[in-house]
């Protein structure tokens, strides 16, 4: 047996219903879905893949309209281009089949016509988009500088033709029957008045506008009283004049329409509030569509667009109408050229039916414009084909996504690509190299005594420091030779395809130039230097990490020897006394992990809406010989040692632990590290931990950041679906730093985003980091996920965040980090008054 095509039936009249769902199952191929109103369709619609639609126009408190344009939106399961058939209850001709054109309905009838329905349904007609051209609009003005300001305002919009007399302009008229009239009141020869009374004695509902001076306006009044359809005042101003004028163009629509309802009111009263909801929701839809419409025929060329289209371009219908759509597209850009033209091929072959493509447009001032383009083929009553297609401008996104993916690959002081993408350089070199494709090098770069500057003239000078010894640095290398930024004052060289004494030669070099600058600051001049540890990619080592360990161990054997150094590594340095000191470092880190010397320190999560705290972030610290040491000190030399695991263990234990022991903290978020999702043992502590304390799962949320979630992404999916058979939540920290997240975020199953730091700090003094902390926000929102931000140190910035519509916040200006005992007494900030 075939398979069944799953279709939906919206109606919320039970008996119309019954009777379009009886025609359908007659046919034997659809397998129906019933609802009664938008709300239950929408519900199905994001569970269920439907493949064809039939709704009525007003669906129980929403309309089929704007069911259609949220299908073609494509934000439910089924696909963007599903049949929508739409069979209406209450009809209005002239309204309903423009509106049906508008938003891409394939057929539109009306309940009376629903025997049509199994052809209908057989053939998936999509119904023709009738041209559209300029509306006939007469100015009758004596003086000639008015028409000459009427014709270029209106000009792109109307055909405009020009009288100077009453008598003149009442023959044209009569000769043309324009659809408006623009008419000064004050004409030589008869009078505004008298042309009015003729035009009106020959047509009745002629739209005509009265122009008039402020010292006239009781005879506009007047004019109106006999039937003008409206006036404007002389100066005017473009827009208002535009503004009566579309107004006017719509008049006969307005008249037919009002007339069409008047007959099915007087046989269908009770209908009457029905059908003005009706006639009030297609206008608003008609009058706010932003989506530019095009409608290509058999030769490629434009015979159908809307008004949002030549918005977009800025060209004229002259420059529009029957021009090769491939015209407007950007010709540098030759690839997308060519998909776009091989797209249209298929279409019109039927190779393909609809397709989804991002490519730029030429705009007439020309500039680049990113569209998102839908096209679908569709069959003329005479068999041949035609493409739709609907554009929506999507710059702003784009713009926003290079950016992300700048900032996602590259320091934002010094513009090096950074550690992120340094690690993937790493890594692709070690793999050249294992299969003989080598050597390389590189070179760890330390600064020497950077901290003095730092602390005696503060970070804002040292900034200008590292930014100035970046340029430098790189001033001596090759294109294919990479500088990145990978801690506060370290860098690294990848110098491809080098010897070891060329890779010397070079750091050589690098430490000369380093050493030479002066940097000069209050009378007082300093003087850097830097030491650089060398190691050779060349096969030998295992991993990217060992390499990278390598020339870390080199780099304390030239500090170790005195700075201003270059050191090759070689197996001696293992003993180095820089080393041992680092090995004895970890080992009282072990030791402090193992005797459970772990403070925890909480810093509470407020809901911006009403500034309340939500939940608090477990903070870990560790006591050593009686003074805290915190993450930054000692983070890093456990994960260099892979002993991270230890203090995932501990301070899970040690925050399930807390929660039972003070009730009043309801709710907490605990960080793991990037080795946890990889731990196999984790899980298992976790559940241990929960029965042990019996502590409800929902208090835990479960924090990673953003980069170490994509070091493993299937292993970070298991233990996220191990943690949410739990019953504990997940969240994604230090989100915006890894573009490529975007790509796999609505697989994460995470329920909250938190914002980087780094992009809400700087807020009040850069738009870009506003832009980019909206579009993040949107993002969560669109994945029905909360946004939290982080590092808010200041009411302004607070506020800032508040407008954007973020969730929550977190930062010094809220509260610090406190132990448990004063951090249950923090009070809430207060509610700002509104």
């Amino acid at each position: 047996m075939s398979r069944l095509i799953k279709l939906l039936l919206v109606n919320s009249h039970a008996e119309h219903r019954e009777s379009i769902a009886k025609l359908v199952l007659e046919t034997e191929v659809f397998q129906l879905v019933e609802v009664q109103t938008g709300e239950q369709a929408i519900n199905v619609l994001r569970e269920q893949r439907i493949e064809c639609i039939i709704t009525d126009i007003d669906i129980d408190g929403f309309d089929g309209w704007r069911l259609a344009r949220m299908v073609r939106a494509g934000i439910f399961q089924c696909d963007a281009q599903v049949p929508i058939i739409i069979i209406a209850s209450t009809w209005c001709e002239h309204i309903a089949e423009t509106t049906a054109r508008e938003f891409t309905v394939n057929r539109l009838l009306s309940f009376e016509e629903k025997h049509k329905l199994p052809s209908i349904l057989a053939d998936a007609l999509s119904s023709k988009i009738e041209h559209s051209s300029k509306v006939p609009l007469l100015v009758i003005e004596d003086n000639e500088e008015i028409q000459e300001i009427v014709s270029r305002i209106l000009g792109n919009r109307f055909e405009i033709e020009l009288a100077s007399n009453g008598e003149d302009g009442f023959k044209l008229w009569l000769e043309k029957r324009h659809q408006i009239v623009l008419l000064d009141v004050m004409l030589p020869g008869i009078s505004g008045e008298e042309v009015l009374t003729k035009i009106l004695n020959e047509s009745a509902s002629q739209a005509v506008i009265i122009m008039t001076a402020h010292g006239t306006m009781e005879m506009a009044e007047k004019l109106i009283i006999q039937g003008a359809a409206d006036f404007i005042t002389k100066p005017f101003r473009a827009e208002p004049l535009r503004r009566v004028c579309e107004i006017a163009s719509r008049r006969e629509d307005f008249m037919i329409s009002n007339k069409q309802f008047a007959d099915k009111v007087k046989s269908l009263r009770e209908k009457e509030l029905e059908y003005k909801k009706i006639s009030e929701a297609h206008q608003q839809l008609l009058d706010s569509m932003t989506t530019a419409v095009l409608e290509l025929n058999e030769l490629g060329k434009i015979h159908f667009y809307n008004k949002a289209w030549a918005e977009l371009t800025g060209y004229t219908e002259s420059e529009i109408e029957n021009k090769d759509f491939l015209h407007f597209i950007c010709p540098e850009f030759e690839q997308e050229h060519n998909l776009v033209e091989d797209t249209i091929k298929d279409l019109f072959n039927n190779t393909i039916s609809q397709c989804t493509l991002e490519f730029k447009i030429k705009h007439k001032k020309n500039l680049d414009i990113w569209m998102e383009a839908r096209l679908s083929a569709a069959k003329q009553n005479d068999g041949s084909t035609f493409i739709t297609l609907t554009l929506d401008d999507i710059t702003k996104r784009k713009t926003i996504e290079t950016k992300l993916e700048h900032l996602a690959l590259h320091d934002t002081l010094t513009n090096l690509h950074n550690r992120y993408y340094f690690d993937t350089e790493l890594s692709r070199l070690t793999h050249l190299s294992n299969r003989g494709e080598g050597p390389h090098a590189l070179l760890y770069i330390d600064l020497d005594h950077f901290k003095i500057i730092n602390d005696s003239q503060g970070h804002h000078q040292g900034d200008i420091v590292l930014k100035e010894v970046s340029k430098t640095i790189k001033s001596r290398l090759r294109k294919s030779d990479l500088l990145c930024r990978i801690g506060g004052d370290e860098f690294a060289v990848l110098v491809t395809f080098t010897s070891l004494t060329q890779a010397k030669e070079l750091a050589d070099e690098i430490c000369e130039v380093v050493k030479l600058g002066h940097y000069q600051f209050d009378g007082q001049v300093y003087k850097l230097s830097c030491s650089i540890g060398v190691t050779s990619i060349n096969g030998e080592a295992e991993s990217a990490h060992e390499y990278l360990k390598q020339s870390d161990i080199a780099l304390y054997v030239a500090k170790h020897k005195g700075r201003d150094l270059v050191h090759i590594y070689s197996d001696t340095d293992k003993d180095s006394e820089k080393l041992r000191d680092t090995i004895e470092w970890i080992h009282e880190l072990q030791q402090a992990i193992a005797n459970d010397n772990i403070v925890l320190h909480f810093q509470p999560v407020m809901k911006i809406k009403d500034y309340s705290f939500a939940y608090f972030e477990a903070l870990v610290r560790l006591n050593i010989n009686g003074e805290l040491v915190y993450p930054n000190s000692f983070i890093p030399a456990l994960e260099r040692a892979e002993d991270i695991k230890l203090l995932d263990h501990q301070v899970v234990a040690k925050s399930i632990s807390m929660l039972a022991e003070y009730p009043d903290l309801k709710r907490i978020a605990i960080n793991l590290s990037a080795h946890a999702f990889s731990d196999e043992k984790l899980s298992p502590l976790i559940s241990q931990k929960i029965q042990q304390y019996q502590v409800d799962p929902k208090r835990i949320i479960f924090e990673l950041t953003e980069s170490a979630s994509l070091t493993n992404l299937s292993a970070t999916m298991r233990m996220i679906k191990e943690l949410n058979q739990l019953g504990c939540g997940f969240s994604i920290d230090d989100f915006g730093t890894g573009f490529s997240t975007f790509s796999y975020l609505k697989q994460l199953p995470a329920k909250s985003v938190k914002i980087d730091g780094s992009f809400v700090q700087d807020m009040k003094s850069d738009p870009i980091d506003v832009a980019l902390v909206r579009a993040i926000k949107d993002i969560a929102q669109s994945l029905g996920k909360v946004s939290v931000a982080e590092f808010v140190e200041d009411r302004e910035t607070l506020e800032m965040l508040a407008e954007i519509g973020v969730d929550y916040a977190q930062g010094y200006y809220i509260a610090k980090p406190q132990p448990i005992e004063t951090a249950l007494k923090l009070k809430c900030l207060p509610k700002p008054k509104t």
